[in-house]
């Protein structure tokens, strides 16, 4: 696999890590060791595959059942009524209709996270509220202070994701109802719970039970993430039966394909199996992380998912870590710089094998340290001006405070492969590695320089009414220029994880108009490290997790039950 070869791919996808099939195509036919994609890697069975592959012309031949037969034999298996659930093609295609149904003009969610939570809704002109997770406390979600920025942006939908992606933070299912409980008023909850098969901190962590029974909340569960079948495509909401409805009334009849009507009904004859393979996704979990914790100078956070977030050590660069394990060892991991919210220092590690990991962790001594363990290399001279994407994202979200724009994340991916981005760290004497099995603190990183500002449409004003309908388009275009003329200038460009200077509170008044940086002078971008520690009286926060050693799981719908 030659290096100019992995450049091009990660530089034309820089959204996500490119698809297995094209690193098979650019190679011998064969992918490498993923550790990118966060699949299981203990089912299907291989009997299971074996039964597939015999039907596979069968399969691929004849269309599929309609999606409500299929939604309803999956209901018989989850216990769950069909009348609240609805089946996509996947998270992506109900993320996306979630956005165009439901979400009216802003959108609340913390970062980092999964892509499409932040892209979907500035791509069709909603305003997008991020809230920063704090690396100094492990990247775990308060809820107190995330429920009240969003009741000083006056946000009207509030997403979590859990347990989140990158970085597999957890909140305990009481916590979870006394905030949907606080956030009653809101136009909807969401509660994406892509991941929660593989956790263990609690016997019955869905809020599946609860969503049913609220005017507000959507949960958001996969198929494919947890039966090891990214592939196929499936997954599927629950909600009350209006809000399911709506949904399911606009998804096409045919939407899910003939694979996955087959792993659906054959679901039922292999609960065992299923069972033991997230108990062993959890079991491979704890020897990972200490595995890794051991290598010096790289953090590892807790995490219930089937994945690891871990920060390099000081002088490592993500891209280049990236591009050397797959050229050098042929393992492939996902550098998390273009995530808002993360930078190129982070990688997201999928759970996998003792064995494999075995490779990782030689792969990575050698990466990092070369032939002298405890001391990180610096990054290599190769020539390629890289950008990891946060540089070129966080500067459209700073011109635009996370409002909408057309194509914004289009735009950001494009200048996000131009070349120019942030600077790459400078390398880090022997003497200053962060000592073995280090507790997360602030990363201390260089000043940037600046980058040159990409020319951007002039953000137009946004009316937002509080129950009228929407503007048209064409009359906001129309609309004056002050309010953005008026805008508080910018301040410096704080580096992550490093606090902002301490912005004027923030008066008491309606939400922030499109082009107004928020908290009185700080975009989204800027105002990591700097959201208040003042909590809301009625909303406690939520406890902190470490490693579980919950002896329980929970099945396809959340509920618990013995292992």
């Amino acid at each position: 696999m030659a290096d100019s070869n992995v450049t091009s791919l990660f530089r034309s996808t820089a959204a996500h890590s490119p698809s297995m099939a094209a690193l098979a195509r650019e190679s011998d036919g064969t992918g490498p060791v993923d550790f990118c994609i966060p699949c299981n890697p203990y089912f299907p069975t291989p009997a299971m595959f074996d039964e597939m592959a015999a039907r596979l012309r069968e399969i691929i031949t004849y269309y599929p059942s309609s999606a409500d037969t299929i939604t309803a034999e999956l209901c018989n298996l989850l216990q769950l009524p069909p009348s609240c659930v609805a089946m996509g093609n996947g998270s992506t295609e109900l993320i996306t209709w979630i956005d165009h149904l439901m979400v009216r003009e802003s959108l609340a969610i913390p970062v980092p996270t999964f892509g499409r939570w932040t892209d979907q809704p500035m791509e069709t002109g909603k305003r997008v509220d991020m809230f920063p997770l704090q690396e100094s406390s492990g990247f775990a979600l308060d809820l107190t202070q995330y429920a009240e920025f969003i009741r000083k942006r006056n946000t009207k939908v509030a997403v979590i994701c859990n347990p989140n992606n990158p970085d597999g933070g957890f909140i305990h299912k009481q916590a979870l109802v006394q905030f949907m409980d606080a956030m009653a008023d809101l136009d909807l909850i969401i509660i994406d719970e892509s991941f929660l098969e593989f956790a263990d901190a609690e016997v019955e962590p869905s809020v599946v039970q609860e969503a049913m029974l609220r005017p507000n909340v959507v949960v958001l569960r996969s198929l494919g993430k947890n039966f090891g079948l990214h592939g196929i495509r499936f997954g599927y909401l629950v909600a009350n039966p209006a809000l399911a409805g709506r949904i399911r009334s606009m998804l096409p009849k045919w939407n899910l394909n003939a694979f996955a009507e087959h792993v659906v009904f054959i679901l039922k004859e292999h609960g065992a199996e299923y069972a033991q393979s997230l108990q062993q996704v959890r079991r491979d979990r704890l020897d990972m992380a200490s595995h890794l914790s051991a290598l010096p100078g790289l953090t590892v956070y807790p995490s219930q998912g089937n994945f690891l977030f871990v920060r390099l050590p000081v002088g490592a660069e993500g891209t280049v870590v990236r591009d050397r394990m797959l050229t050098e060892h042929r393992i492939l991991v996902r550098e998390c710089g273009n995530k808002i919210g993360s930078s190129s220092r982070f990688l997201r590690l999928v759970v996998r094998p003792q064995t494999d990991v075995r490779r990782l962790v030689s792969g990575m001594e050698q990466v990092l340290y070369g032939t002298r363990r405890g001391a990180a290399v610096p990054e290599l001279g190769t020539g390629t001006n890289y950008s990891s994407g946060t540089a070129a994202v966080d500067r459209l979200v700073g011109a635009t405070n996370g409002a909408g724009m057309q194509n914004l994340a289009a735009q950001a991916l494009g200048t996000g492969t131009s070349g120019v981005g942030m600077p790459m760290p400078m390398p880090v004497p022997a003497a200053a590695q962060m000592p073995m099995q280090p507790q997360p603190v602030p990363m201390q990183v260089p000043q940037p320089q600046p980058v040159p500002q990409p020319q951007q449409p002039q953000p137009q004003p946004q009316f937002e009414p509080q129950f009228e309908p929407m503007v048209a388009a064409a009359q906001v275009q129309q609309m004056p220029m002050q309010m953005a003329q008026q805008a508080p200038p910018q301040m410096p460009q704080q580096p992550y994880g490093v606090p902002a200077p301490a912005p004027a509170p923030m008066p008491p008044q309606g939400p922030t108009p499109t082009g107004v940086p928020a908290r009185n002078g700080l975009t989204a971008a800027q105002v990591r490290g700097a959201t208040s520690p003042n909590g809301m009286q009625n909303l406690a926060p939520a406890p902190a997790t470490g490693w579980p050693n919950a002896q329980s799981w929970p099945n396809a719908a959340g509920m618990g039950q013995a292992g």
